[in-house]
Order: C-alpha cells, then structure tokens, then sequence
C-alpha cells in the first residue's frame, strides 16, 4: 500500500513539474513574441562639416550640385534611394525633396547649411547640438507632408556666432514604428559633432 502511495505521489509531482515546464514555456514563448525590435547596427558618417552615427539602414548620399544654391546641401540620409532634387527652367532652379514619395516606415534626412546669413534660429524648442545653440520644432505631418510623411522634425543650429549661415536639418518620417524612428533620430542628433572651420 505505502509502494502504490509512493508511486501515485511521484507521478503526480511529474505531471506537476511537466504542466509546470510547458507553462513556463509558452510563458517565453510569448516575451520573445512580444519583445521590441532590435535597433538596427550603428554606421558613422564624416564629412569635412560633420560627422555623425545613423542606423547601417540609412544610406547616405552626399550632395552634388554645379550650379547656384540658396542653400548648400550637405547630405542626405535615407531608407530608400534619393534623386536629383532641383531642376532647371531657363535662369530659374527649384529644388524639392530627394524622393517623390516615402514609403511605409521610410525616412528622409536632410543637412544642409542655409544662406544668406541669418541673425537668430528663430522659434521652436531650445536646444543644443554638440554644445551649440540650437531649436527644434517637431510636428505632425509639417513640410515633409508632401512626400506622405507623418512627421517633421526641424532643427536649426547655429554652428557660428550670429550673424552667419545657420546648419539646417530635417528629418521625414513615415510609419509604422514611428517611436522607434524618433529615438533614432534622437540618437543621431546626439552624436553630431560639426568640424571646426
């Protein structure tokens, strides 16, 4: 009777310790299922004006331009393949934006350094870029709207006493994973550091 009561007992536990390990199984099973996207890997950008880090799945493509600018573009940045953004008609240049249209979970980033020389960044949020003064401004849809971006993030920064040419930079994002994409842009910006001139 105690042998069959010892048995019963061990079996039990068994099915116990078994219900148990499937449990904690599945219970990993759906952590893994439900854990956050890993960032992709970090490249570095560096050019004689600045350098950076953006995610290895942002290509970048510096500019290059003969004629005339109001703005001289420095880089861009994308998920997806860019094109000429100005165009010619007689003496009159237009430029745009390097894509037509972002794709879902795109991203478009421009640098550039404006003219003619501005005497203040103007309104937004104060900040600061590799110690300098700087603002921000970020909204939804802004002029990335046109390309079908969900937001605009706009910062400007003042890279030499005022009066002087500003370093302008905007980013185009489009969702899904919009979160995601911000704190990567965050990131860059954090990263930035502007060569000395």
């Amino acid at each position: 009777m105690e042998s069959g009561l010892t048995r019963l007992r061990f079996l039990l536990c068994a099915g116990a310790i078994a219900v148990l390990a499937a449990l904690a199984s599945g219970c990993g099973g759906g952590t893994d299922a439900l854990a956050a996207p890993k960032d992709p890997p970090l490249v570095k950008y560096s050019s004689s004006y600045l350098t950076f880090t953006h995610p290895a799945n942002w290509k970048a493509y510096p500019f290059r331009w003969s004629g005339e600018l109001h703005f001289r573009p420095l880089v861009y940045l994308s998920t997806q393949p860019v094109h000429d953004p100005c165009s010619t008609q007689g003496n009159t240049t237009t430029c745009g934006f390097p894509v037509q249209s972002l794709e879902p979970g795109g991203v478009l980033i421009t640098w550039n350094a404006s003219y003619p020389p501005a005497v203040g960044l103007g309104t937004g949020t104060q900040t600061r870029i590799d110690g300098r003064p700087a603002t921000r401004v970020d909204a939804p849809g802004g002029a990335c709207r046109r390309i079908g971006a969900d937001r605009t993030i706009d910062v400007l920064v003042e890279t030499s006493p005022l009066p002087s040419t500003l370093t302008e930079f905007t980013a185009c994002l489009r969702g899904p994973g919009l979160a995601q994409t911000v704190r990567q842009v965050d990131a860059l910006l954090a990263s930035t550091k502007f060569v000395t001139q």
